[in-house]
């Protein structure tokens, strides 16, 4: 099969994907390519190539010191009793300084194009000190030496075993000390996805030389796909999750099961390494990946910083790339000569086979979809703090974000439409109405909180649908957005609508035309909603002008919205946030953000869902004695809770507003929580028509599982992550049990929060085995 011709590169469908960066990597090469042969590997395909940083001559030397070392220990101790041969003081060897000998990695203008590799011989693992100690001041002199010679990303292989804590340990301490010897270069760990068995590496390290103890795996054993995870989760978490430390992932043979993919999918990716081996031949002969690889390699790809890809040992080899230097080795060949050269070493010419099917990958990954312009993309785990549209103005800028997405007008303008058609339907009362005729088929609507007005426009536009006569009202206390309103009512609206420049707490109520009079509001329309559905007070706004609803008939669009929290695993913002040292309450802000690098800790089991409730507000809120509230505080209507004993001291208004819960969530496997993801769903219009099929629901939702059922593509709001100041480890089977709050002391509002780890222990017993600190969010609340 060609993989050529199945769609051209420049064409614009091309552009609508992902791009691979893809580099060949030689697992036998010794040397720094030179020009003419980094030349050829580039015009095989590949973007880049990796460089060893020491060679042949070094190892050698190593191991010679390291057999002389052995040696001298030998004779010092036949010259001492048994008792005093074992001493651990004895100094390990010291190893000499590099020479123009030991490596032919140098600066140059292309260096920077070369990933570094450190030599896969050492064993920073090994249970012998002098082996592990001679490991790493190998390590620190290659990265130091790599660093000195301009190479930014320097890959160094992992553990190859995950069963020794210490040896781990010992790992991640050598790791921690590379980051100090190099300022400007990312370490990149070589890892497996999983320890494949018979798919180990194979390269000899210095404890098969001289220990020999180490045992191959056993492949009948059953094997721990997560045990590759623990080792890295240690070496970030004792390299305190460095900004400069990545992963390079190899893809096995049999891709596993989705809940690691997952895993791996939320650690800082920078490489996937696939090998010659995980290749399958079609029928013509030619390299192929099965489909599960594919559908991997496409979802990694996604990401806003994609990973590089590295094909292993596919060729050019060492002999393909020998025939050129056989060539220039004859100065001025003649035809004969040189035909005699590529004879004996003939090149491999044109695009390289694994390269060209990787190619055709690339062209066959699904188009980005609606949710992944550039703009969407570029938003992938960026913090952003929420607003504060109460003691903030907004920006026309930020109002035009907001405006750019259709599907939520269009769900509201489906809920405005809903409201007027069942009022008629109905005859319900209405504000306009009389005590001998309740029903006035002209409705008084308002839009409080009106910004630059597209949901005015969009009332509008139900009133004509549903051929519904309405009086409509804009309140908006923005002054900058206040001028816009007035240009649009004169341009567009053909001044239909009523303008009031107002905090909607503060405002008097609607003055029906031919009246002097304030009356109540049929339909009362707001887009107050934050990504955790309250975050931005759209409760403690509402209540500030409910009082104005005709009563009983009158409805608040939105209706009711629901919160809604799941622990997830984030490395990448935790070490955002943690990399924000100058700000003391970085890890108390609950940040916006459009989550994509993450894996949800919790699994959907029955009874325990993965994302669950946190708690609901429903509008209006009943209050028989409404207008006593407002003439007595002279400020909207504010719900006063009976009785004292408030918190903080407050007294109380606000109170009926607070919130908590407490929610279980199942966690079959191990693994670390970095905080908690908060999102919420919305019912615009709950339909009042009695019986099944009469009226319809109308619902926005960002939760993950349900926006594409109730609002698929809306992009108005980001989920929202309240973060740990320490990650969370948990074991196997466990259950972590969040407690949260909505706090309020009548002038602010904040959220507190806290995780607990519980292990089973025996069918009716469970132990603590962790807990977060409280968290809480007062010192940036916001403000009422």
């Amino acid at each position: 099969m060609s993989y050529s011709g199945a769609l051209n590169p420049a064409s614009e469908d091309y552009e609508s994907r992902p791009h691979y960066y893809i580099g060949q990597h030689d697992s036998d090469r010794c040397e720094v390519l030179d020009d003419d042969q980094y030349n050829q590997v580039l015009n095989s395909g590949f973007n880049f190539v990796t460089a060893p940083i020491t060679n042949q001559h070094f190892f050698r030397r190593v191991v010679d010191q390291h057999k002389e070392f052995l040696k001298e220990r030998q004779e010092w101790n036949d010259r001492l009793a048994p008792a005093q041969r074992t001493n651990p003081s004895l100094p390990v060897p010291i190893v000499p300084t590099l020479t123009d000998e030991d490596t032919s990695l140098y600066p140059s203008h292309h260096i920077g194009s070369f990933i570094t590799y450190a030599s896969p011989w050492i064993d920073l693992c090994s249970t012998d000190p002098y082996i592990s100690g001679v490991s790493r001041q190998v390590l620190n002199m290659e990265v130091a030496y790599a660093n000195f010679c301009g190479a930014r990303t320097i890959v160094i292989p992992g553990p190859r075993q995950d069963e020794s804590g210490r040896g781990v340990a010992q790992f991640a301490r050598a790791i921690q000390e590379a980051l100090l010897q190099v300022t400007r270069a990312n370490l990149i760990i070589h890892l497996p996805m999983y320890r494949e068995p018979l798919l180990e590496e194979k390269c000899e390290t210095l404890s098969d030389i001289f220990d020999g103890s180490r045992m191959d795996a056993d492949p009948k054993k059953e094997i721990d796909i997560f045990t590759s995870w623990d080792s890295w989760h240690t070496i970030r978490s004792v390299c305190e999750y460095s900004s400069r430390l990545f992963l390079a992932l190899r893809i096995p043979r049999r891709v596993p099961e989705k809940n690691l993919q997952e895993r791996w999918f939320s650690e800082p990716l920078h490489f996937l390494t696939i090998g010659q081996s995980v290749f399958q031949s079609n029928r013509a002969g030619s390299p192929t990946l099965t489909k599960h690889h594919q559908d991997l390699i496409n979802r990694y790809m996604r990401l806003k910083n994609a990973p590089w890809i590295i094909l292993n040992d596919v060729g050019p080899n060492a002999e393909d790339l020998g025939a050129a230097r056989a060539i220039k080795a004859i100065e001025y060949p003649s035809l004969a000569e040189a035909s005699k050269a590529l004879q004996e070493r003939k090149p491999k010419s044109g695009l390289n086979e694994y390269v060209s099917y990787m190619k055709y990958l690339e062209r066959q990954q699904p188009p980005y979809t609606a949710m992944e312009t550039p703009a969407l993309i570029s938003f992938q785990d960026w913090l952003q703090s929420p607003l504060q549209p109460l003691a903030d103005n907004l920006e026309s800028a930020t109002y035009e974000v907001f405006e750019g997405d259709p599907v939520k007008y269009d769900q509201y303008e489906a809920a405005i439409k809903e409201a007027m058609a069942e009022w008629k339907i109905l005859k319900k009362p209405s504000a306009l109405g009389t005590e001998s005729e309740p029903y006035n088929p002209e409705l008084v609507c308002a839009v409080a909180g009106a910004g630059r007005g597209p949901l005015v426009t969009r009332v509008l536009r139900a009133a004509q649908a549903t051929n519904t006569k309405i009086q409509l009202w804009a309140v908006e206390k923005n002054q900058n957005a206040f001028v816009y309103l007035l240009n649009k009512n004169k341009r567009e609206w053909d001044g239909q609508v009523t303008l009031v420049k107002t905090d909607m707490r503060g405002w008097g109520g609607p003055v029906p035309r031919g009246s002097s009079t304030p009356c109540k509001v049929d339909i009362l329309v707001t887009e107050l909603l934050g990504s955790f559905g309250d975050n931005e007070l759209s409760p403690e706004c509402l209540d500030g002008i409910q009082n104005h609803l005709f009563q009983p008939s009158g409805m608040s669009i939105p209706h009711s919205y629901t919160a809604h929290l799941s622990p997830i695993s984030t490395p990448r913002l935790f070490a955002d946030i943690a990399s924000r040292e100058s700000d003391p309450h970085a890890f108390e802000i609950p940040y916006v953000v459009r989550l994509f690098q993450l894996d949800f800790n919790a699994q959907k089991v029955p009874n325990h869902p993965r994302f669950q409730q946190a708690w609901e507000f429903v509008h209006p809120v009943g209050v028989n004695r409404a207008d006593e509230f407002a003439a007595e505080y002279g400020f909207g209507r504010k719900y006063v809770t009976p009785g004292g004993g408030a918190m903080y001291g407050s007294n109380g208004t606000n109170e009926h507003n607070a919130r908590r819960c407490h929610l279980t969530f199942v966690c079959p496997t191990r693994g670390v929580t970095h905080g908690l993801a908060g999102y919420f769903e919305s019912t615009l219009y709950e339909s009042q028509l009695e019986g099944e099929g009469e009226g319809k629901r109308v619902e926005i939702s960002i939760l993950p599982d349900q926006i594409d059922r109730k609002s698929k593509d809306m992009i108005s709001w980001f989920p929202i992550f309240f973060p740990l100041k320490k990650p969370l480890y948990f074991p196997q089977d466990a259950e972590l049990e969040v407690s949260m709050w909505r706090q309020t002391d009548d002038t602010k509002v904040w959220y507190e929060w806290l995780i607990e780890v519980y292990a089973w222990v025996g069918p009716q017993t469970r132990i603590k085995v962790g807990a977060s600190e409280m968290h809480s969010s007062k010192k940036v609340a916001c403000l009422m």
